[in-house]
């Protein structure tokens, strides 16, 4: 891959040129190829692998820009999450030297995703992931399904912990909330547990409807509103009879009910929207949040509470215990996860019948079946 790179490079040429927007390909070996190709600015190196690892440069005002035309909102995107935070955190969490122990929620529904992609008996030539983590959903793809993957994520530190996959991979370091793509580029987009922490959702998925293909497909999951439920109850609980008051020390999330909305403003068609639980076991409370901070998923809000008291913080694991602890002393942690799916028009789609045009009554479908007496009387 390497050699090849190489080739492409000293004549002149960027092998990335018809994907990002703009790049520059850097190398002591090799001469350095400039080619300007859209708002953002991405720096593209070649390391010793076989991929690459790129880092967006966003610079503040152009950014701005972009977010407001995209965003769903007239006056631009609602500022909820500091995105620095929440990078940080994934830094921290992927240097633990037992970072895999913390993968299992995001490697069960990296899984069904990926099994959502199977259903679509179709082969996807170039494929996205939008925070991809450590390549959750690539490694259960196989190269008959989709024959190139892009993967994208705000941190560099799980890029370069990536998961083997059959596929060839190219790793981008890009926010998600400025995916530095031409248009109509990828045949599949999908993303799994990272839309939640993004400030603009609604310019997020008219960006991913913008680099589809027409007939493209996004496949997404992230976590819905009932996600937590257990700790957040405790944690506000336990501050409204300690300190009289209580601050949100879990993040807000989508609720299923704006989900389909949401895709359909971005411009998907044919959506499916389902949700699903997954309840996970804990010996107790404390070990709830330190498997959060594992997972990189801690608070990032810009109105959370940055000290939690010590007498507050033992009576919501007391509460927690009481109010949902189990038989055999363990405590149940619940995440909702709310799976999407949505197309980008074509003109091969199915589309519905017009109004008026139908020519069987629903009032004959009930006589189906029924003997020929039974229809005259």
């Amino acid at each position: 891959m390497n050699n090849y790179l190489s080739s492409r490079s000293l004549r002149g040429i960027c092998v990335c040129q018809n994907i990002l927007k703009s790049c520059r390909i850097r190398s002591s070996a090799l001469q350095r190829v400039e080619c300007q190709r859209g708002i953002l600015t991405d720096h593209v190196k070649v390391p010793s692998g076989n991929e690459f690892l790129s880092k967006s440069l966003n610079n503040f005002s152009r950014c701005t820009t972009v977010q407001r035309r995209l965003s769903g909102r007239p006056g631009g995107a609602m500022n909820v999450f500091d995105r620095t935070m929440k990078r940080q955190q994934k830094k921290w969490a992927f240097s633990l030297e037992d970072n895999n122990k913390y993968d299992y929620l995001r490697d069960e529904v990296g899984s069904r995703v990926a099994d959502r992609v199977y259903d679509i008996a179709r082969t996807f030539p170039l494929a996205l992931d939008v925070g991809c983590g450590k390549s959750h959903i690539a490694e259960h793809l196989s190269k008959e399904v989709v024959e190139r993957f892009f993967l994208t994520d705000i941190s560099d530190s799980s890029l370069r912990l990536k998961k083997d996959c059959e596929m060839p991979t190219h790793c981008v370091m890009a926010d998600e909330e400025f995916l530095p793509f031409k248009e109509n580029t990828f045949d599949l987009v999908v993303s799994s547990l990272s839309l939640h922490w993004i400030n603009d959702l609604p310019g997020a998925l008219r960006q991913i409807h913008q680099v589809l293909k027409p007939d493209g497909v996004f496949i997404g999951a992230m976590v819905g509103g009932e996600t937590l439920y257990e700790l957040r109850c405790s944690l506000q609980l336990a501050e409204l009879e300690r300190e009289g008051g209580f601050s949100p020390h879990v993040s807000p999330y989508t609720a299923v009910t704006d989900l389909g909305n949401l895709l359909g403003q971005a411009g998907f068609n044919m959506l499916t929207v389902d949700t699903d639980e997954i309840q996970v076991h804990y010996p107790g409370m404390f070990e709830v949040m330190d498997d959060l901070q594992g997972m990189g998923e801690s608070n990032c809000a810009w109105n959370r509470k940055s000290l939690l008291h010590r007498d507050s913080i033992l009576a919501a694991a007391a509460i927690y215990k009481e109010m949902y602890g189990s038989e055999d002393g363990s405590v149940p942690a619940t995440f909702e996860i709310l799976y999407m799916i949505g197309w980008k028009p074509h003109e091969s789609q199915a589309k519905p019948a017009k109004r008026g045009s139908a020519d069987v009554s629903f009032a004959d479908l009930s006589k189906i079946g029924q003997p020929e007496s039974s229809k005259k009387s």
